[in-house]
């Protein structure tokens, strides 16, 4: 935190040093070609659909547990925004579905990796829609397809136990055009707010870097940020490993009872970016009783593009209206405590 503390006195908080940092770490965590750091998603995305050079009449699909920014930057930007229903297991956009919405007029997709699993990559660019990664909840996750098995002797014939490896599919973020990290709050990694845009390959960061570098000061990241940005890139291997341990006790405790989670691959491949619960009862009971049992939880999509549009998706959106009603999320972050977690996964075991 002595970088964020150095800003502060030295009164050095805008754009500078620590954004140019900030930039180098990420390409380092995610050997990506190219990066920006930007004041904010949205403003992230807008570059990044610059870079794709849309058509004035493209059509963007987006998740409708998406968050509602997703939606409202890019009917900003006047492009059509197509809104796509979920897979009620994963939370996420499947293949199939991207491939219904191609059908309905679809030709562009923002892709949001929810609470840190990774989507079916490989069926999505089968279908050769372009596409932006938003792996604000994935952030150091891998994608690991069917059948991408070794053994730890790396011999499928010794019988040992199979451990995932993914030597050629790299983790989230360099699979699309371009891929959007947010810092803002809630996010794998925080910098209180802002976003940055990684560019994977050499050809994208090319044709990018010709927006940035005309970007005003005002739109990019300023160094406070930038710093504690900075720091949680470096934490994050301690930091996850504790997450997935609070995610590994929280999980034992809820199959316990009549509620469930999410279907998430192996450990390797995904990001314990937060806990959620999909309520088998509505979220009034549950509410009460964990405030009872001093646990704070929240309605998961409570700033989703459905929970702003509500009224008009839910007909064509029912997995995800069900999901906007029922799924909640509770506490899970590194410096959670013994105390409090121990509370968590008593509440897990009995929650209604």
């Amino acid at each position: 935190m002595d970088a964020v503390l150095t800003c502060m006195v030295d009164e050095r908080i805008g754009p500078g040093e620590l954004n140019a940092r900030l930039i180098q770490g990420v390409k380092d965590f995610f050997s990506c070609s190219g990066a920006a750091a930007f004041r904010s998603p949205a403003v992230a995305l807008e570059y990044a659909l610059k870079a794709a050079g849309l058509q004035p009449d493209a059509v963007v699909m987006v998740s409708a547990l998406a968050p509602s920014w997703h939606a409202s930057a890019v009917e900003k930007l006047g492009y059509k925004v197509l809104v796509l229903d979920v897979d009620d297991g994963t939370g996420l956009v499947t293949p199939a579905i991207v491939s219904d919405g191609m059908k309905a007029g679809g030709t562009f997709l923002l892709l949001h990796e929810t609470f840190g699993i990774m989507p079916d990559m490989d069926g999505i660019r089968s279908l050769g829609v372009p596409f932006i990664e938003d792996i604000s909840q994935s952030a150091g996750a891998s994608y690991i397809p069917d059948g991408a098995y070794t053994t730890a002797e790396g011999s499928a014939e010794s019988g040992a136990e199979s451990v995932p490896v993914a030597a050629e599919y790299a983790r989230a973020g360099s699979f699309g055009m371009f891929a959007i990290l947010g810092l803002e709050e809630r996010d794998v990694i925080t910098g209180g707010g802002g976003a940055v845009l990684m560019a994977p390959g050499r050809r994208e960061w090319i044709v990018l870097k010709k927006y940035i570098d005309e970007a005003p000061l005002i739109d990019l990241l300023p160094d406070l940020n930038s710093a504690l940005a900075y720091v949680q890139i470096k934490e994050y291997k301690r930091n996850e490993a504790v997450r997935k341990d609070l995610f590994t006790l929280f999980l034992r405790a809820l199959l316990s009872s009549k509620n469930k989670t999410y279907i998430r691959s192996a450990d390797e491949g995904t990001t314990a970016s937060a806990f959620p619960v999909i309520l088998a009862g509505g979220f009034k009971d549950a509410k009460q009783y964990t405030s009872k049992k001093d646990i704070e939880i929240r309605p998961a999509y409570e700033d989703s593009v459905i929970a702003g549009r509500d009224e008009s998706l839910a007909p064509v959106c029912k997995k995800a209206h069900a999901l906007l009603l029922r799924c909640v999320l509770f506490p899970l972050y590194p410096r959670l405590g013994k105390t409090q977690a121990a509370k968590i996964v008593k509440v897990l075991g009995t929650l209604p």
